[in-house]
C-alpha cells in the first residue's frame, strides 16, 4: 500500500468535508490493492438523510488510488436511531422459518433493494429481525402493505446525483448534500473549457430533462455578469444578527454553502421571530422557513424602503436574465 497516497486522499477526503469516518476507513480498504472500493458517509438533510458513496479507484500503472466521483441521494427517509438498522428480510428457501437479512447504512438503499424484490419480502427498522417494524411488505412480489408514516419516504424517488472530481476539485460535500435539496452554491474556483477561472452560483436544474447519463443538468448564475450579490441581498432585510460584522461574515460563508441558516428576523410588527434564511440567487431574494419547514413570506421581512426596489429587481431580471447556460463552461 502506498502510504503517501493514502495520506494525500485523507487531506482530499477532510479538505471535501466530508465526516472523519471516511479518513479512517480507508486504509483498511486500500490495504487489499482491489481495483475500485466505495465507502459510505452520511449527512443531516431537511427532509431525511442525505446519502453519499465515494469511489475510489486504482491507477492502472501504480498502486495509487483516486478519488474521482461520489454519489449523492437526498430521500424523505429520517435517520435512524442508536442501534437501529434498516434491513430487507427475503424468503429462504432452504428454512422457511429463518429469513434471509441484509441490512443497510442507508435508508434509501434499503429502499432501493426491497423494490427490486421478486418473491415474499420485508422491509423493516430495528436492532434486530427479532425486534423489528415492518415498514413495507411483499408477497410474490408485489406490495401488499405499506406503513401509513413510511409511504411518503417510499413512493417518492430520493433525488440523486453524480459529482464529479478531478485533482480534488469539485463541489465539496456539504455543497452537494445541500443541491440535491434543491439549494443553490457559490464556487470561486471553476473553469471554462478553455481553461478560464470564472465564478458562479450553481444549482440543479430539476426542469429539464436529465443529461445521458441519469445526472440532472447544473443551472449557474455567473458572478458578476448576472448581478446577484448576496450581501445587498442581506440587507434589504431586517435580520438582528447582520449588526455583528462576525455574524453576518459567518451567514453569508455559510449561505455560499447553500446552507439554511437561522436568524432572528423581525416581522412587519418589529417583533423578533426565529427563522431559517436561505439564498435564491436565481431571484436575488431569501427564502425564509419555520422550525416546520413551512415557507414564510419574505415580504414580511423586508425593510419598508428597499421593499419595492428588492421586488423591482428580481422580476426585472427573471428568466431573461438567466445567463447560467453559458455554452462553454463546466463544473
Amino acid at each position: 500500500m502506498n502510504l503517501n497516497n493514502l495520506e494525500d486522499l485523507k487531506k482530499e477526503v477532510k479538505d471535501l468535508g466530508f465526516n472523519p469516518k471516511v479518513a479512517d476507513e480507508l486504509e483498511k480498504n486500500m490495504k487489499p490493492l482491489p481495483g475500485h472500493f466505495t465507502i459510505k458517509d452520511q449527512f443531516p438533510g431537511d427532509r431525511g438523510v442525505v446519502d453519499m458513496t465515494l469511489h475510489f479507484h486504482k491507477s492502472g500503472q501504480s498502486d495509487t488510488y483516486n478519488l474521482n466521483k461520489y454519489e449523492v441521494a437526498s430521500g424523505k427517509v429520517p435517520p435512524t436511531v442508536e442501534n437501529q438498522q434498516y434491513m430487507v428480510l427475503t424468503e429462504n428457501k432452504d428454512n422457511k422459518e429463518k429469513p434471509l437479512v441484509r441490512t443497510f447504512e442507508s435508508p434509501n438503499e434499503a429502499i432501493d433493494f426491497f423494490k427490486k424484490q421478486k418473491g415474499n419480502s420485508e422491509l423493516a427498522l430495528g436492532e434486530s429481525p427479532d425486534s423489528k417494524q415492518i415498514l413495507a411488505s411483499k408477497e410474490n412480489g408485489k406490495e401488499n402493505y405499506i406503513n401509513k408514516d413510511f409511504r411518503s419516504a417510499y413512493f417518492r424517488p430520493a433525488i440523486k446525483q453524480t459529482f464529479y472530481l478531478k485533482d480534488g476539485q469539485g463541489f465539496n460535500a456539504r455543497q452537494a448534500a445541500n443541491m440535491v435539496q434543491d439549494r443553490t452554491v457559490f464556487r470561486d474556483n471553476m473553469m471554462t473549457r478553455d481553461g478560464e477561472p470564472y465564478k458562479a452560483w450553481v444549482r440543479l436544474d430539476f426542469d429539464q430533462k436529465k443529461d445521458d447519463w441519469g445526472n440532472h443538468r447544473f443551472k449557474q448564475f455567473h458572478h458578476p455578469t448576472f448581478g446577484f450579490d448576496l450581501e445587498k441581498t442581506l440587507n434589504a432585510y431586517k435580520i438582528k444578527e447582520l449588526a455583528d460584522p462576525a455574524k453576518k461574515s459567518e451567514i453569508m460563508d455559510a449561505m455560499r454553502q447553500g446552507d439554511r441558516v437561522q436568524v432572528t428576523a423581525l416581522n412587519k410588527e418589529n417583533k423578533e421571530v426565529k427563522v431559517m434564511a436561505e439564498a435564491v440567487p436565481r431571484y436575488s431574494k431569501l427564502d425564509f422557513f419555520n422550525d416546520s419547514g413551512v415557507r414564510q413570506k419574505r415580504e414580511q421581512f423586508e425593510k419598508p424602503l428597499i421593499n419595492n426596489l428588492s421586488q423591482g429587481r428580481g422580476q426585472g431580471k427573471g428568466k431573461e436574465k438567466e445567463l447560467e447556460e453559458s455554452r462553454g463552461m463546466k463544473v
